[in-house]
C-alpha cells in the first residue's frame, strides 16, 4: 500500500509518526505498535524538566495534586482549539479547563460573577497611549465597561462573557500586549520602579531589566507550569516603593563602594522568598549581581524551584517553604550547580544607604529629572476606572505628556512627560473626566482587592469597605503623615493585609445560631514595606464589616492624640503598645485576639 504515496506523502507521514512516538515517550506511554506498557521513559521536551519533577514526587510515595494530574494529562497551551470552541459556543469551563484557561489570562470567577476575568502582562507596568485606548475599548465591548489596576502594576478586565473569551485573549495580543501565563502557577506580571527613567533619585532605570525578564518568560515553555505561582520584582532605588520585598525574587539597585573586592558602582542585591500572605518578607541572600546577569541567575532560581518545589500540597508549594526546608546556603548551592559558576557575595558594610522612598509620590505633581517635565499621579477609587475615564487620560497622556500610561502597585496610574506650561491644564482634564491628581493621606494609602463581588474566594465586600472607610475618616480627622490600610478578601492576600499599618482579611461574622452570617473582616496591625517593612501582628477576627470604617477611626485618633511626637509612625506606636491596649484603643472587647 506503501506504494500508493508519493516520496512527499511518505515522508509527511515519516514526520507525522515520529511527533507521535516522542510525545508518547515524553509522557511515559507505550510507543505506537509497541507491545504494551512501556517501560521508564526519560520524558523529553520544554516540559520535561515539569514531568521529571512530577515522577519524582510520586516515586518518593507523594500524590499530585490535582492541578499537576491536569498539566500532565494536558498542557495548558496545547488546548487552544478547545477554547476556542467553548467560546464558539458560549460555554464556561468546567474545573480543569478553568485552571488550564488561566495560563491564557482568562479566569472563571463563578459563583461571584458567572464571567471571565482577563488578568494581562504588563512588563514594568508601563503602557503605551494606543494600548491603554484599545484596552478600553475591549473591556467596553468584551467586557463591564472598566478595569481594575491591580497591586502588580496590571490591568484586569472583568465581566466577561464566555462568548468573548477568545476575542479578549487575541484582542490584547493584537495590541502589542499578552496575557499569556499571568494565572495559574507561573511566573506573574514582572514589576519595576513606576517612575523608571524619569525618577530623579533613582539609581538605574528597571525598564530594560523588566523587559527582559518579560520575553525570556514568554518564549521558553518550560517556565511556565512551577509548583506555584512566582513573582519577581525590580527596585531601581527610585521614590515609589516597588514592594519587591512581597516578591519570590526581589532584585534592589545598590550602590557599592571601594574596598569591597569587587569593582565599585552599581550592583542588584538579591532577596529571596517573599510571600506577605504567608506571613514571611524576602530576605537578603548576600548575594549581588550586575543588571545584566540578573535574567540568567532568575532562571536558575526558577530552575531549582520547578525540581524541588512541592507537587503535593498547595498550600506549601511556593518558593517560601524550599527556603525554609532548605536553608538558604543549600539552596544558592543548588543556584549555583545550575548556572555553572559562583554566585558573588558582598559585606553589606560596604553598600551606600538606599535613596528615600516617599510614601505619597504616585499621587499628585512631582518633578522628573528631565528639565521643566513632570510626571502626576492620579488617584483611582480602589483601582477603579471606567472605559470613558481611560479614553479621556489617553488623550491627555497623547496630547499633554509624553505618551506613557504608569500603573503602579499602589492601584493606581502615572501621567509622564506633562511640561511646567501645561500642568494646570491637565490638571483641570484630569478632573474634567472625574478623576483627581489629590487624594487625601487615607485615599492616597488605600488598597483593596477584587472582594465578593468578583471574586469566589473572598468572604467579604473589600472594595465597598474600603471606601466606607474612607468616607467615614476623612470627614472626622485629618491625618497628617502616611498611612496605608489594605483590605484583602481571602488567605491569597492580594491586597497583602500583613504589610498595611493597618490590615483586614475577610471573614464571615455569625449573627446567630442558626448560622446566618455578614460580611467581616480579622483585624491585623502595624505591618510595613519598604525600609519599614514589617509583618503586621494579628489583634482581632470577625468584626463586622459595618463597624470596620469607626474601627479604623478610633485607631488613628488614638494615635494621633497619643503619639510620642508628630514624627511617630503608626507602626511606631503600635510596636510599643500591647494587643489588649490596641484593641482597647480600636473599641473592640478584650481578648478578641486572632
Amino acid at each position: 500500500m506503501s506504494g500508493d504515496f508519493s516520496t512527499d506523502q511518505k515522508r509527511y507521514l515519516e514526520g507525522f509518526v515520529s511527533g507521535l512516538q516522542s510525545a508518547r515517550t515524553a509522557r511515559g506511554l507505550a510507543p505506537i505498535g509497541g507491545t504494551g506498557v512501556a517501560g521508564p521513559a526519560e520524558p523529553t521536551g520544554p516540559d520535561a524538566i515539569h514531568l521529571k519533577a512530577q515522577d519524582r514526587t510520586v516515586a518518593a510515595g507523594g500524590k499530585l495534586a490535582e492541578q499537576e494530574k491536569w498539566k500532565r494529562t494536558e498542557h495548558p497551551f496545547d488546548a487552544y482549539p478547545r477554547l476556542r470552541d467553548q467560546a464558539a459556543q458560549s460555554q464556561y469551563p468546567k474545573p480543569d479547563d478553568n485552571f488550564r484557561w488561566r495560563y491564557y489570562g482568562l479566569f472563571y470567577v463563578a459563583p461571584a460573577q458567572n464571567s471571565y476575568m482577563a488578568r494581562l502582562r504588563i512588563p514594568n507596568g508601563i503602557l503605551k497611549a494606543f494600548q491603554f485606548e484599545g484596552l478600553a475599548d475591549l473591556a467596553e465591548r468584551c467586557g463591564g465597561g472598566f478595569t481594575d489596576v491591580t497591586t502588580r502594576a496590571n490591568l484586569q478586565i472583568r465581566e466577561i462573557t464566555a462568548d468573548h473569551a477568545i476575542h479578549i485573549v487575541e484582542g490584547v495580543q493584537e495590541l502589542g500586549l499578552t496575557a499569556r501565563g499571568s494565572g495559574a502557577d507561573n511566573i506573574r506580571n514582572v514589576t519595576g520602579s513606576p517612575t523608571a527613567g524619569i525618577d530623579p533619585h533613582e539609581l538605574i532605570d528597571t525598564r530594560e531589566m523588566a523587559r527582559e525578564w518579560h520575553y525570556h518568560i514568554l518564549n521558553d515553555r518550560s517556565l511556565y507550569g512551577l509548583p506555584r505561582k512566582f513573582n519577581v520584582a525590580f527596585d531601581g532605588g527610585g521614590i515609589i516603593p516597588v514592594l519587591e520585598e512581597t516578591n519570590d525574587i526581589g532584585f534592589q539597585a545598590v550602590l557599592v563602594g571601594d574596598g569591597a573586592g569587587v569593582e565599585a558602582g552599581l550592583w542588584m542585591r538579591l532577596a529571596l522568598g517573599g510571600i506577605s500572605g504567608h506571613r514571611d518578607l524576602a530576605r537578603p541572600t548576600g548575594v549581588y549581581c550586575r543588571p545584566d546577569e540578573c535574567t540568567r541567575i532568575a532562571d536558575a532560581i526558577v530552575r531549582v524551584f520547578i525540581e524541588n518545589g512541592n507537587r503535593t500540597d498547595r498550600n506549601k508549594s511556593r518558593l517560601k517553604y524550599v527556603l525554609d526546608s532548605w536553608g538558604f546556603d543549600k539552596f544558592l548551592d543548588a543556584v549555583e550547580e545550575k548556572l555553572g559558576k559562583p554566585l558573588m557575595r558582598i559585606d553589606d558594610a560596604f553598600i551606600a544607604p538606599r535613596p528615600a522612598f516617599d510614601r505619597q509620590a504616585h499621587i499628585g505633581v512631582h518633578r522628573q529629572r528631565q528639565d521643566g517635565l513632570n510626571w502626576i499621579g492620579i488617584s483611582l477609587p480602589v483601582g477603579r476606572i471606567t472605559c470613558a475615564q481611560m479614553r479621556a487620560l489617553t488623550a491627555i497622556a497623547r496630547e499633554d505628556g509624553d505618551g506613557d500610561i504608569r500603573l503602579t502597585v499602589w492601584q493606581n496610574l502615572l501621567l509622564s512627560g506633562v511640561p511646567d506650561g501645561k500642568l494646570d491644564h491637565v490638571k483641570a482634564r484630569i478632573e474634567a473626566c472625574g478623576l483627581d491628581w489629590r487624594a487625601t493621606t487615607l485615599r492616597a494609602g488605600l488598597v483593596a482587592c477584587t472582594g465578593s463581588r468578583g471574586c469566589k474566594f473572598a468572604a467579604a465586600d473589600t472594595k465597598g469597605t474600603a471606601m466606607a472607610i474612607a468616607d467615614h475618616v476623612d470627614a472626622r480627622l485629618t491625618i497628617d503623615r502616611p498611612v496605608n490600610v489594605h483590605l484583602t478578601g481571602c488567605h491569597h492576600s492580594c491586597a497583602q493585609h500583613y504589610i498595611g499599618d493597618i490590615g483586614f482579611i475577610g471573614a464571615r461574622v455569625p449573627l446567630n445560631e442558626d448560622g446566618d452570617t455578614v460580611d467581616g473582616f480579622d483585624l491585623v496591625l502595624g505591618g510595613g514595606f519598604a525600609d519599614q517593612a514589617k509583618i503586621g501582628r494579628a489583634i482581632a477576627t470577625k468584626i463586622r464589616a459595618e463597624d470596620c470604617p469607626r474601627t479604623v477611626e478610633a485607631l488613628l485618633e488614638a494615635w494621633m492624640k497619643q503619639r510620642d511626637s508628630t514624627d511617630e509612625t503608626f507602626q511606631a506606636f503600635t510596636a510599643r503598645h500591647s494587643d489588649d491596649e490596641l484593641r482597647a484603643f480600636a473599641g473592640l472587647p478584650a481578648g478578641s485576639s486572632a
